[in-house]
This record gives C-alpha cells, sequence and structure tokens, in this order.
C-alpha cells in the first residue's frame, strides 16, 4: 500500500448535480489530505477532468439505454484494473456490486450509507453491508438501519456530513419581518413541507406579518402553493425555485426561523442527517425540527433548536410562533447553533473518513 492511499469513489451522485449526498461526498474527496482519490460519476457526456488534483472520470448517460447503474459498475471495473485502487468507497448502494467483484479481486471496500436507500432497496442494503469491509453511517439512526439490515456492528462507522462554515455568520442582518424558511428540494414528501403549509394560517393568526419561503424546486411545489390557497394563506407563502449556493446562504442567514419537520413514515429511511440544521445553525439561525431520524443527531433540542413531533402541525406551529415572539430564546438558540455547527467543519469530519478508509486499505476494520 502507498504512502498515501489510492481510493476509488464510486457514486452516481457528485456535482455538479445538487443534493446532500452530492455535498457530502464533494466535500470528503475536497478535503482529503491522507488519501488521494479518483472519482467515477455520471455526465450528460463522457469525460476526464481535474479537480484541485483529483481525477474526475465521468460515465456518460445519454449514450446509454436502460442501464446507466450497470454502465457505471462496468466502468468501475475498469477503474480498478486501471488506477488500482488500495480501498473502494461506495458512495451509495447501487454502486456495491462494483465494489464486492473489487474485493473478489483482493481490494477493499467501504460503504456509505444514508437513510432513505435502504428503506427503499433492502435486498442491496443488506448485500452491501455483509460484503463491505466497514459501512459509514450518518448517525444513531443510520446505524440502526444498517443494523436491521445485518451489518456487524463493530463495522458500522457513524460518521456525520460536515459543512462549510460561514467566514461572517454573524453579518448578515436579520429581516425586520418574521420570516421561516425551508431550504430543500421539493421533492420528498417525508420532509414534512405539507405540514409547514398546514400549520401557517396558524402562525398568521399570533403573528399577521409572518411569511415563509421554500428554497428549493421540485414537484411538489405546485401542490404546495395549492394547498396555501386551499388553507388562506397563499399570500404568505412564497417558493423560489432553485437558487445558488450564495443566495441560499442569504436567505438562511437573514432568516428568523429554519423549520423542516422531516417524518420517519412506515417503509421510509426518512432523514439519514439533516444537514440543512447544521447549516442554518452555522448562520446563526434557530431551527425547528421533527424529533425523529437523523435530524436528532443533527439537532440539540433546546439548544440549537426545537423538536416536535413532525405531524403535527399545531405542535409545529407552536414551536414556530414561540421563537417569532421570542427573540432572545430565538437569539439563545441561534447562537447554540453556531457553536455547535462549528463541531461539524470538514476539518474535524474528513479525518474521520480517511481514518476508516485507510483501516480499511490495511487489512482492518
Amino acid at each position: 500500500m502507498s504512502l498515501d492511499p489510492r481510493v476509488l469513489l464510486i457514486t452516481p451522485d457528485y456535482p455538479p448535480a445538487r443534493g446532500g449526498i452530492q455535498y457530502l461526498l464533494a466535500g470528503v474527496v475536497g478535503h482529503a489530505t491522507r488519501v488521494r482519490f479518483r472519482v467515477l460519476t455520471f455526465a450528460d457526456e463522457a469525460s476526464i477532468t481535474q479537480e484541485n488534483s483529483v481525477q474526475i472520470w465521468r460515465v456518460s448517460t445519454t449514450s446509454v439505454r436502460g442501464g446507466t447503474i450497470a454502465a457505471l459498475n462496468a466502468a468501475a471495473l475498469a477503474q480498478v484494473r486501471r488506477f488500482r485502487p488500495d480501498v473502494v468507497l461506495s458512495g451509495h448502494i447501487v454502486a456495491a456490486p462494483a465494489a464486492r467483484i473489487a474485493v473478489l479481486g483482493g481490494i477493499p471496500f467501504v460503504q456509505y450509507l444514508y437513510a432513505k436507500e435502504m428503506a427503499h432497496r433492502t435486498r442491496l442494503t443488506s448485500f452491501a453491508v455483509r460484503h463491505a469491509t466497514a459501512s459509514i453511517v450518518l448517525g444513531e439512526h443510520g446505524r440502526s438501519l444498517a443494523l436491521a439490515a445485518g451489518a456487524e456492528p463493530h463495522r458500522v462507522h457513524a460518521i456525520p456530513p460536515g459543512i462549510d462554515l460561514p467566514a461572517r455568520a454573524a453579518s448578515t442582518p436579520r429581516d425586520r419581518k418574521p420570516v421561516i424558511v425551508c431550504v430543500a428540494r421539493l421533492e420528498d414528501r417525508y420532509k414534512g413541507f405539507d405540514v409547514l403549509v398546514r400549520a401557517l394560517p396558524l402562525i398568521r393568526s399570533r403573528v399577521p406579518e409572518a411569511t415563509m419561503i421554500f428554497v428549493g424546486g421540485g414537484h411538489l411545489q405546485p401542490v404546495l402553493e395549492a394547498l396555501a390557497r386551499a388553507n388562506g394563506c397563499s399570500d404568505a407563502l412564497r417558493c423560489t425555485g432553485r437558487v445558488d449556493d450564495a443566495e441560499r446562504d442569504t436567505l438562511l442567514a437573514s432568516a428568523t426561523v429554519f423549520a423542516m419537520p422531516s417524518r420517519l413514515r412506515a417503509g421510509s429511511g426518512g432523514e439519514g442527517f439533516g444537514i440543512v440544521y447544521l447549516e442554518a445553525g452555522a448562520h446563526g439561525t434557530p431551527v425547528v425540527a421533527g424529533n425523529v431520524g437523523g435530524a436528532l443527531d443533527a439537532v440539540v433540542d433546546g439548544e440549537t433548536g426545537l423538536l416536535v413531533t413532525p405531524e403535527d402541525h399545531v405542535a409545529l406551529a407552536e414551536a414556530i410562533t414561540r421563537l417569532l415572539l421570542d427573540r432572545d430564546l430565538a437569539t439563545r438558540l441561534g447562537d447554540g447553533g453556531r457553536e455547535w455547527a462549528e463541531r461539524f467543519a470538514w476539518s474535524k469530519i474528513v479525518p474521520k473518513v480517511e481514518d476508516v478508509l485507510i483501516a480499511a486499505a490495511r487489512g482492518m476494520s
């Protein structure tokens, strides 16, 4: 094994595509100092690029019909022969079959696990955790799902995502009017967007000037807008659609409250961690979240935010209203969120991921 172990990351999710998995994996790759990465992922056109000394090999999705994941796995085998990695990192369980074949060739693999995919692909999850040298989950919720899928406890490592801390978290002035912000792609119903909309009239009954902003686009936007009209609060709801990172950060930093009551329904993995809760906290914005799933790892109730029963729109409205009316409490929780977020800086998180990769490369789980 080389002094700087070679790691082949196989993942269908990587920038410039957007999402939590993309953000996490790019953060690990971009902040690694003790391992040498090569990334294999998707793109509209096949290409090889260099990003901060990391080679990114992209498999074309437009030239493959009906078998994009199979194409990724086939390309992974070619990369194993060409790059000769010391360890393979599977960034999603759909890459586990290729990683497993690498194991048969004497190369260990580490599996990243989140939450949603484990509930939807139970057989593949079981396959992945049983054959991986080690698995990385984002918190205790992910650990419980991995163990339920058959993972050996000593092979499961809980490492939260890292975040980019804002340079001047306290420099953005808060909006004078009370503003509730939720940042997420409007794709997954489990994130509780509908509960937020149903809570809005109750919030407005006590804080008439309150408004709510959904930051992020998706197919649920017209559904939520229709729900707001039905609840008589469409004038207080705004959906921005997709925005760039700078605008998202400005909205987070200027908000009075961040709220996303992710729930955990039967057959759903729910929120794996909830990195956006930390991002809000890093800007000094107090949060309201559901008291289930990965939010329990990301939010400290009464210190960085408030946790509520996520299906209960009345309880949600009460928690949000409390923060809108009690600015001292909101400030205290926002300050606590900022301090809490500092524990998740990439410089503190990535070394833990590298430790798992290096241990796997050395034949240790």
